[in-house]
């Protein structure tokens, strides 16, 4: 619970959330979705504290769906509880109205259903080389070896760079994502490889200007906004954008996958047996491993389920805790692998819904039908137990094991 010196303003009687979601940095798999689960039967609203903050933790479909529409009255300029007033800006994620609107009409055409269809040889050759990397291995740790370098490569090769930095790259994006962040020493090498990363970049944007070419950033360079040219600073928050959202998600979401077909061998066994499910099986994890746990600023005093909410302070709005609401759906609580009906919110809802849904969805299709192909059975490492870290949730490591 909040520090008994936390005066946390609460007239209407919600419950208060002791937001270990957000501060617990690992627990057993499953934990932080098992904690979201039980806090949404409790009550469709909670308020809290995080980084001396008061904010409200909203848990129920309906109302999660209509804050996420309603982006006139939750604003995306600020997106972490703890961090109302934040001294960064992430493009075009932390943008609102026209600005974010003009940033999406020029974006669109990259991650358009046209431009993955042409995408997708590229996706499968990407995908056969990373398991070209460990199939005679009989082992890998699906998350260092396969999830994060699969979506880390197709980066590279839409933003233009040398593949040969791929392995670099990973290793800053486990530097900043994927560390303890209470500890001092890894908060030195998180904010040392963020300093790296914009480094990086600045002297891409650089070459780019100089030199343009067929890519993500050369044509993000070419457009104009309201008839000038994008600042250099925004183009940079741009960049820094994709690296940390187009690199994790994906990832995380491939672990999840395979953590429940490691773990599920009826489900796996069904999707061998029957591949044309494999796209009903993909939105179904996405639903029930909806791992992103995004915030919204209110920017003006409004109600969530008859809970007033104040100006200025933040929402949070967890996307599998509405991905698994009964009320929504049935069997909420079970993976139900050739669901008929699947209205999850895993991309977000209203202005600001993942642009990248069509890029992700296939990446994680072109990845999990080419490994069954070729490894169909696999199992979690014996003696091995899995854990999760809070925050945007994900799965630290995940070793698993095959016959050779």
């Amino acid at each position: 619970m909040p520090d008994s010196n936390q005066i946390i303003d609460n007239p209407t009687g919600c419950p208060i959330t002791d937001h270990t979601e957000l501060n617990v940095p690992m627990a057993p798999v499953g934990w932080h979705f098992d904690s979201f689960d039980a806090k949404r039967e409790m009550a469709p609203v909670h308020t809290g504290e995080a980084g001396g903050h008061q904010y409200y933790l909203v848990t129920r479909m309906a109302d999660i769906r209509k804050t996420y529409q309603t982006a006139e009255v939750f604003s995306n300029s600020a997106v972490s509880v703890g961090e109302p007033n934040p001294a960064y800006k992430w493009i075009p994620e932390m943008l609102d109205g026209h600005i974010h609107t003009a940033w999406r009409q020029l974006l669109t055409p990259l991650w358009s259903p046209a431009a993955v269809e042409k995408l997708k040889p590229k996706l499968r050759q990407r995908f056969n080389e990373v398991i070209d990397r460990v199939i005679a291995r009989g082992e890998c740790d699906i998350v260092a070896d396969v999830a994060l370098l699969f979506p880390n490569v197709i980066f590279m090769e839409l933003m233009g760079l040398p593949i040969d930095d791929a392995d670099q790259f990973q290793k800053w994006e486990v530097d900043i994502l994927h560390g303890d962040s209470r500890s001092g020493d890894n908060q030195a090498v998180r904010m040392g490889a963020m300093g790296e990363v914009v480094g990086y970049f600045d002297k891409l944007i650089t070459q780019r200007q100089a030199e343009p070419k067929d890519d993500m950033l050369s044509y993000v360079l070419a457009q104009r906004i309201d008839g000038e040219p994008i600042p250099r600073e925004d183009v940079l928050a741009f960049c820094l954008l994709m690296f940390m959202a187009g690199l994790d998600t994906v990832a995380a979401q491939l672990t999840y996958n395979f953590h429940h077909l490691a773990t599920h061998p009826e489900d796996r066994a069904r999707l061998l047996a029957e591949p044309q499910l494999w796209p009903s099986a993909i939105e179904e994890f996405l639903r029930f491993y909806a791992f992103v746990t995004p915030s919204r600023k209110a920017m003006q005093d409004t109600e969530i389920a008859g809970c007033p909410v104040k100006a200025g302070h933040m929402v949070h709005l967890p996307l599998v805790s509405a991905n698994r609401d009964p009320r929504e759906f049935a069997d909420a609580d079970k993976v139900v692998i050739d669901r008929e009906v699947n209205r999850h919110l895993a991309f977000g809802a209203g202005p600001h819904r993942c642009l990248g849904s069509h890029l992700a969805r296939e990446e994680l299709f072109a990845a999990m039908t080419l490994w069954h192909e070729r490894i169909p059975n696999y199992r979690v490492a014996p003696g091995v137990q899995v854990m999760e870290h809070g925050g945007q949730i994900g799965i630290e490591s995940l070793p698993i094991v095959w016959d050779v």
